[in-house]
């Protein structure tokens, strides 16, 4: 470390890379379940924009589509996880950013359509805003051990946070679906990176230890279980948002929100940024900032209508 400045080891580096290719698998998984998605809602009688019925999810396991686009985002997800086992999540989480390009261009060869220059310029200002975040934090933060007055800290905000969502589920979601959504789903998922990232460094200390549980390790187990209910309260909104909106509007939040929030609980709770200068945090708001207002760019534009496809 030079002058607030963080060297990544090679290892560290790998999870770039590794990251990247699970943003790639990212990006083939939304656009397969969105297609899926959209099948289920127009052969049911019930619309899926005010949230996905129990018939509507047991569709959803019979359509192919759906089903090649989950087995994608696993994947994604297995190599999320290998990265945030090897890397800072503040290096490694902004990096999904690079689904929102993909989904865009295969969003935009499903419905054959063009992408406009309104939403061109406004994934330009995802992908700029997340690509300065993730540049500066490459080189300012750097992984600490988690302790369990931290991981305790993060679960409460989780319990808050679902419960505050579970209010405005019944209360904003017939008047502003698809923003509520995103916004939603992109929160709860960057807990579950951040909760990830917590569980995955507390077993490396178990290891280190032989397997020997410290006081406080109890709290691993329950934080599995927060990924759990997490994820899948995170599952059921993204979606739901498929149905109010194109895959590459609710990639755009995901890979936004997601990252910020799970940013966020690094550098405010988990202390990933201590060694920061003064101005990576000025630089970090205005980045954030920006690619926020990239998602809202691409939520006001017109959707292309889905073309018709049997899978």
């Amino acid at each position: 470390m030079v002058s607030g400045f963080v060297t990544l080891s090679p290892l560290q580096a790998l999870g770039i890379p590794v990251a990247l290719l699970g943003s790639v698998f990212l990006a083939f998984g939304a656009e397969f379940q969105h297609r899926g998605v959209n099948k289920v809602d127009a052969a049911s009688r019930n619309s899926a924009k005010t949230g996905l019925g129990f018939g509507q999810l047991l569709a959803l396991v019979r359509r192919p589509s759906w089903l090649v686009g989950t087995l994608m985002l696993g994947v994604a997800i297995v190599l999320q996880l290998i990265s945030l086992f090897l890397a800072p999540l503040t290096v490694v989480q902004p990096l999904g950013a690079l689904a929102l390009v993909i989904t865009a261009f295969l969003n935009a060869r499903s419905t054959g359509t063009r992408l406009e220059k309104t939403a061109i310029r406004a994934i330009l200002m995802c992908v700029g805003g997340i690509g300065v975040f993730v540049g500066v934090a490459a080189v300012t933060t750097t992984s600490v051990p988690i302790g369990t007055q931290q991981l305790v800290i993060v679960l409460i905000i989780l319990g808050c946070v679902l419960a505050l969502l579970a209010v405005g589920f019944f209360s904003l979601r017939k008047r502003s679906p698809t923003v509520f959504y995103i916004i939603a789903g992109g929160v709860i998922f960057g807990f579950v990176a951040s909760l990830a990232k917590v569980v995955i460094d507390r077993v490396q200390t178990i290891i280190l230890h032989g397997f020997k549980l410290v006081p406080g390790d109890g709290l691993t187990i329950v934080a599995v279980v927060a990924i759990i209910v997490a994820a899948l309260s995170g599952s059921y909104l993204v979606q739901t948002a498929y149905s109010s909106g194109p895959p590459d509007l609710v990639v755009a939040g995901l890979t936004v929100i997601d990252p910020m929030v799970g940013v966020t609980i690094g550098i405010v709770v988990l202390g990933e940024a201590t060694a920061a200068p003064w101005w990576a945090g000025v630089v970090f708001v205005l980045a954030g900032a920006l690619a926020v207002f990239g998602v809202f760019q691409l939520s006001r534009r017109k959707q292309p209508q889905l073309a018709d496809r049997r899978k």
